[in-house]
């Protein structure tokens, strides 16, 4: 006896997964690798930028280095896919933008789409409509009529794995080198700036004081170590000074420094104003006296030594002299 199997009826052919709409999980990934990596170049070299010196040498890189990756953003973004079919991040996840009809979009319609995603970023909700949007669309998909649809990864031909990575590490190091500029012409010297004042504000006043006090019995002491704080620019015009004193008749020099202020400083230069007071001479012809001087000082290694000194109000006896 044979037996007849009913057969079931046929079945119309399922959609095809390379038509379908793209899932919202896989058009934010490819958003993020195509938009993530250059945002982060761009706002790491602005913050860079206003950091260093304005219109200058590292000024103009960063100014660089922001068109740069902005115009290889707008290249992948805008070109890439007219040419190939794909930008890096919708390669790498199989996904493509197309008008309803199925038709392929130029770039200028992928640029004027672009500029109405700003309308998903304001109202925020535009990003999150294909959630329940039944043809899976954003704000921007609306107003351009277009979709985003599912296709095959663009392996091997693309190279999207290859082409995503490159993207990342690349703009990880500029993101690195820009926070390393930053430190390297900002940062660093400002606190090496800092140093300088912190250093300079306790030993500043005892060099000068130091380098100007002498007493006849040490003369010739007294006058080395002075040398050996003074800079070799300023040691010539300090030795001539002390032949001077050496030559008439010395009696004792003692300043000390009763008020101080940096003028300016930077981190091997620095420059102070002094208000010193002292005594000259011993009793019964001792007299007291005062000077306003300014000195700048240069860093020798981890020594600040004197590099010039010039006297504002030359010594005088306080009180006008009474």
């Amino acid at each position: 006896m044979t037996v007849v199997v009913e057969q079931p009826p046929a079945t119309a052919a399922s959609e095809s997964p390379r038509d379908a709409l793209a899932p919202w999980h896989l058009r934010a990934a490819a958003l993020t690798v195509d938009v993530l990596p250059g945002a982060a170049v761009v706002t790491t070299m602005a913050l860079a930028g206003f950091t260093v010196p304005p219109s200058g040498v590292w000024w103009w890189l960063c100014v660089a280095v922001i068109g740069a990756t902005v115009l290889l953003m707008l290249v992948n973004r805008l070109l890439l896919p007219t040419v190939t079919g794909w930008s890096v991040g919708r390669a790498l996840f199989g996904v493509a933008v197309m008008r309803r009809t199925g038709d392929p979009i130029g770039p200028w319609g992928l640029l004027l789409r672009d500029l109405a995603h700003l309308l998903d970023t304001v109202s925020v909700v535009g990003w999150l409509w294909p959630l329940w949007d039944s043809g899976r669309r954003t704000f921007a998909d609306l107003l351009l009529r277009t979709e985003v649809r599912r296709r095959e990864p663009a392996e091997p031909e693309f190279g999207a794995r290859r082409w995503a990575t490159v993207v990342v590490v690349a703009a990880t190091a500029l993101c690195v080198a820009g926070a390393a500029l930053s430190y390297a012409v900002v940062f660093g010297p400002n606190r090496a700036t800092d140093r300088t004042r912190a250093q300079l504000d306790i030993q500043g006043p005892k060099i000068v004081a130091q380098m100007l006090t002498y007493d006849p019995k040490s003369l010739h002491d007294d006058f080395a170590r002075a040398l050996s704080l003074a800079t070799p620019k300023y040691r010539t015009q300090l030795a001539a000074q002390q032949d001077v004193v050496a030559k008439g008749n010395p009696v004792i020099n003692e300043y000390w420094v009763t008020d101080h202020a940096i003028e300016s400083a930077a981190p091997d230069r620095a420059t102070m104003l002094m208000f010193m007071q002292g005594r000259r001479g011993a009793a019964p012809d001792e007299r007291y006296i005062s000077a306003t001087v300014r000195v700048t000082f240069a860093k020798d290694g981890d020594n600040w030594l004197v590099d010039d000194l010039a006297v504002l109000t030359k010594p005088k006896p306080p009180g006008n002299g009474k």
